[in-house]
């Protein structure tokens, strides 16, 4: 069988290619995609070609094809049809992470069944989500706290959104640009510029992906509080403030990542059940706000430096496989 898959080719460049693809054997299944996203921020350096040589290993996805940095087949974020292999699955609805292809064959246990009350464009949030969920694991808020989230992207509104429903959270998404404003209130957040933001916070989570955005983490969080880094830099430095009163105040600078289980987690959930998990948080309708128009599948080589450009007003760009 045959199929068309997203490559990045050089900095700047993608195409899409011919993929054979194997009939699946026992315990595997034939997945056509429907629909599918772009992570913006980590996409984005995949595509100027930024993954650090030392990070190579560590940042490949899951069935990714080629290396980095070019030429490379990249993506996880797929929402598909089981059209063949196990009984059980076929003509289900699932969440794979996988590249960027219209066709492909995986195990079955690496497929996550979407509920029938998460409507299939809403399920390609579940890799995002699970990233969220993973930082609120590092982050552990509690009701009543006054939290930041400086950097008002996707995975920053969707932190916004599992803690605001905290009772008594005072959640706050802090962004340069006033058109995140509507979506932080969606979320059920606050919305403040970086000078207007609160300080004195519990939890700052950090997700803007800029010096800047570190700095402003840094200053609202109050004394003995933690900031929660989201943010994947890739190649070259950042500086981080931490002169001043950073050491005098105790401030803990935590990262997160969602290679791994959080710590607080990890003994008793596997990277399958924090998926499921993640897929069952897409039960609210709220999220709907953050995706936006469906790109064909077979524009997306033109359309993408668009989609990417840090100064789109896009959150999540969803895909559509089917004509």
């Amino acid at each position: 069988m045959r199929a068309e898959a997203l490559w990045y080719v050089a900095s700047g460049r993608a195409e899409l290619r011919q993929e054979s693809v194997s009939v699946p054997k026992d315990g595997e299944i034939l997945v056509r995609a429907i629909f599918g996203a772009l992570s913006r921020g980590t996409e984005r350096l995949v595509h100027s070609g930024r993954v650090p040589a030392s990070e190579h290993a560590r940042m490949r996805a899951p069935r990714m094809g080629g290396a980095f940095p070019f030429p490379v087949k990249y993506g996880y974020a797929v929402v598909g049809r089981v059209e063949g292999g196990s009984a059980d699955l076929l003509n289900r609805i699932v969440f794979v992470l996988h590249p960027h292809q219209t066709l492909f064959t995986v195990p079955g246990d690496t497929a996550c069944v979407v509920p029938e009350h998460v409507p299939a464009q809403r399920a390609v949030l579940a890799a995002n989500m699970e990233t969220a969920l993973n930082a609120m694991w590092d982050a552990a808020p509690g009701p009543a706290d006054r939290i930041a989230v400086v950097g008002g992207g996707l995975i920053g509104l969707l932190v916004a959104r599992l803690c605001a429903v905290l009772p008594g959270a005072e959640v706050t998404v802090v962004d340069i640009a006033p058109s995140r404003c509507e979506l932080a209130r969606t979320m059920g957040a606050r919305f403040a510029a970086p000078g207007d933001a609160p300080g004195d916070c519990d939890v700052v989570f950090h997700v803007s992906g800029t010096a800047a955005g570190l700095a402003t983490a840094l200053r609202l969080a109050g004394d003995e509080a933690s900031i929660v880094e989201l943010s994947w830099y890739g190649a070259g430095d950042v500086p981080v403030p931490l002169g001043e009163a950073f050491h005098s105040r105790r401030l803990r600078l935590v990262s997160s990542q969602v290679g791994q289980v959080a710590s607080s987690r990890r003994p008793r959930w596997s990277t399958r059940r924090r998926l499921a998990a993640a897929v069952a948080l897409l039960s609210d309708p709220a999220l709907d706000q953050l995706i936006a128009p469906a790109i064909s599948f077979r524009d997306l080589p033109a359309g993408l430096a668009s989609v990417l450009d840090p100064q789109s007003d896009v959150v999540c760009q969803l895909i559509r496989y089917s004509s």
